[in-house]
């Protein structure tokens, strides 16, 4: 977990109550953590911070083990782990940089976006980076090549979230006016659909399936989202009062972990969504109510693992009677 601070925590957790515990903290970064990722193998934690610096840990430990204090010469503001040697990093101007922890260095700089880079995802060749920023459109770079493919058209509002759906045929992008916009895979430049939440945004998004994605928004709720047929299946859970900030699935793939600025990190139950088949010629209905997927998805908004609701700090992404109505 990281935090507006700049500290970060890890922690480990269990289903069994009495059983989750703060096994180290950091506080190496100057200002906010906006995002952390654990390398493949488990055993480093990638930070960047909005004070330009990229910070390696051992996880074991807590052991800072590399640090880029001037990674950038703006404030990080996205991160994406490639392999066992290259990471990604994306700043608050645009920029774009390939590191290679073999070099000690970034091999590939580039600057296409005109506003921050709020998210990037690879393909399943791990041949193409695909970038979403706040200039509202999508970038792909070619990371074997080192070079810049192209932009496609911007949209409405800003790109916040990306992710990879149906087999690697689809991309799905989330926007700050609340809107999934969906790209073929061999037609990226131009949207093939768009789906129209009523969200007030679209902050992260996680896939589930291949055609099922959760997102995270700015009115507290977390909505299960199929693709095509775009149906909102219902809700997963919420923070009340506060904004989703981030959402991680677990490696298992059973439960969801989201936060907000509530000071908490809650855990949902998303193993039903697996086997969820949404009806190609259901008949749209307008007005219809958000359909809760547990008893815990509305009420206090609480999380079934009770001894973790409490177990976070202030997360920030910083830039770190409801109703739905289906679309087509």
């Amino acid at each position: 977990i990281g935090d507006i601070d700049g500290d970060v925590y890890v922690y480990s957790y269990s289903c069994l109550e009495g059983e989750n515990k703060e096994l180290w903290s950091s506080g190496h970064h100057l200002k906010s953590c906006r995002k952390i990722s654990f390398s493949q193998d488990g055993q480093s934690l990638f930070t960047v911070s909005k004070d330009k610096s990229i910070h390696i840990l051992n996880v074991e430990e807590g052991r800072l083990v590399t640090r880029f204090s001037k990674a950038h010469n703006s404030a990080l503001n996205s991160l994406l782990v490639i392999d066992e040697h290259l990471f990604a990093t994306g700043d608050d101007s645009g920029v774009l940089k390939i590191w290679d922890l073999r070099k000690g260095t970034s091999i590939m700089e580039m600057k296409q976006h005109e506003d921050y880079i709020s998210d990037m995802i690879l393909d399943r060749n791990k041949k193409l980076l695909l970038t979403t920023s706040g200039d509202g459109t999508m970038g792909v770079f070619n990371i074997r090549r080192r070079r810049f493919e192209f932009l496609s058209e911007p949209q409405n509002g800003d790109l916040m979230a990306i992710s990879l759906m149906k087999r690697g045929r689809k991309i799905a992008c989330g926007s700050s006016e609340g809107t999934i916009y969906l790209f073929n895979w061999d037609g990226l430049g131009a949207t093939s659909d768009r789906f129209a939440l009523k969200a007030e945004s679209i902050d992260c998004m996680v896939p589930i399936t291949e055609s099922i994605v959760c997102t995270g928004s700015t009115d507290e709720i977390i909505r299960a989202v199929n693709i095509l047929p775009n149906r909102v299946i219902g809700s997963v859970g919420q923070h009340m009062g506060e904004p989703i900030e981030q959402l991680a699935k677990c490696h298992m793939g059973k439960f969801l972990a989201s936060c907000g600025q509530d000071q908490k990190v809650k855990f949902w139950d998303i193993s039903s969504l697996s086997s969820v088949i949404v009806d190609d010629y259901r008949k749209k209905k307008k007005n219809k109510q958000l359909k809760p997927l547990s008893h815990k998805a509305f009420g206090n908004g609480e999380d079934f693992f009770a001894d973790l609701k409490e177990v976070a700090t202030d997360l920030e992404k910083e830039n770190g009677g409801l109703s739905e109505t289906d679309s087509d």
